[in-house]
This record gives structure tokens, C-alpha cells and sequence, in this order.
């Protein structure tokens, strides 16, 4: 098992004594840099098909696993793609539900490893569902200029809020800038091996 990580745009960090009353404050917090090697131990034989998809950021690790295509003759008719829409929805419907206990203490383990919340989805084929995914406000302060691009998005009813606005575009960016994105990660990580690696010098400064 090898899945993704995907790293939080906070670095690497050291560990911490642990969470006080607030949280875990953000000097704090645990490196999750091994998480998906944890989770490969962690997890039960048989549950997704291949390797899960891990994502970790300040706040959160979810964990993605595709499970067995559903098995049927549905038809590429309009009654075809419904019927297997519901046996999809079924499928992960009985695996989170046959699966709850055991995810719970999971995630009550890598809580207590990591100091993030854990959350989980299942895909199958380009079918996705998460379970109880955090969301977490974020502030930010914006001039007019940009006030005015999410007040268009909501004047014209695509999204609710500015904040639903504001979710709307990154998530617009996220789709349209992964390459970069993930070039970017990349370079980070780099940087955080470098950074932990230290200067080696060869005495010739003293």
C-alpha cells in the first residue's frame, strides 16, 4: 500500500506534547508525514481494492478507498445508468454501515497519533461519497475588487454566500491548477527534507 499524501500547506512540524484545552496549537502538531504508512498497517485486509487515497492538511486526514465494482447487466439506457447509480449507492451505503465500528476506533487511534479528525470515503468507478468531512471556517480579509467577484457569483445564483462563493472558487482552482499544485507539494516536501537534513559541512568553517 502506497497511497497519496497529499501535505498541508503548514510544512512538516514537529511533535508536540499533545492538545491542550484549545486543540492542538499549529507549533504543536504531530508530523503526519507517515500517515499513510500507519493507515497501511492499520487498515484491515479486504476492505478497498487497491491502495487509499490519504489527504492530510492541518486540521484533517481523509482516507478515500475504492471498493468492488457492483456486478449487474445494466444497460446503457437511461433506466440502465439509474439502476446502477442505486446499486452503486447501495454498495456504500453497506460498507460504511458494516464498517462503522471499526472505522471509529481508527479514527480514534490516528486522532490520538496525529492530533487531526479523520474522515472517510468510498469511490466506485467515478462514484464518490465521504463520510462526516470536516468544515472548517477560514478567514480572510478581501478588497473590493475581489468582494465584487464573489457578489457576482452570488447576484447570478451560483453560489449562496460569499462563502459559498469563495469555497466555489478554490475549488475551481483546485480542479483546473493540480499539476501545479502538486508540483508545488513536491517542492515543499523537498524543502522539509532539506530543512530536517540540516547543514552537513565538512569543518573547513571552523
Amino acid at each position: 500500500m502506497s497511497g497519496r499524501m497529499h501535505r498541508g500547506w503548514h510544512g512538516g512540524a514537529g511533535r508536540g506534547r499533545g492538545p491542550g484545552r484549545g486543540g492542538w496549537q499549529q507549533a504543536d502538531l504531530p508530523d503526519a508525514a507517515d500517515a499513510t504508512a500507519w493507515l497501511q498497517g492499520r487498515l484491515p485486509d479486504g476492505w478497498f481494492t487497491g491502495t487509499p487515497e490519504v489527504t492530510v492538511d492541518r486540521e484533517e486526514i481523509v482516507i478515500v478507498g475504492e471498493l468492488p465494482p457492483v456486478e449487474g447487466a445494466f444497460d446503457d439506457t437511461e433506466a440502465g445508468r439509474t439502476d446502477r447509480a442505486a446499486a452503486v449507492a447501495g454498495r456504500i451505503t453497506r460498507f460504511r454501515e458494516s464498517t462503522r465500528e471499526e472505522r471509529i476506533e481508527i479514527a480514534r487511534q490516528a486522532e490520538h497519533r496525529y492530533g487531526r479528525k479523520v474522515a472517510w470515503g468510498a469511490r466506485i468507478g467515478e462514484a464518490l461519497e465521504l463520510f462526516t468531512v470536516a468544515s472548517v471556517p477560514v478567514m480572510t480579509r478581501l478588497r473590493q475588487p475581489e468582494r465584487i467577484v464573489l457578489d457576482t457569483l452570488v447576484d447570478s445564483g451560483v453560489a449562496r454566500s460569499r462563502s459559498d462563493a469563495l469555497a466555489w472558487a478554490v475549488r475551481l482552482v483546485g480542479q483546473h491548477a493540480d499539476e501545479w499544485l502538486g508540483e508545488l507539494r513536491d517542492a515543499m516536501a523537498k524543502v522539509d527534507e532539506l530543512r530536517a537534513k540540516g547543514p552537513t559541512g565538512d569543518g573547513s568553517d571552523q
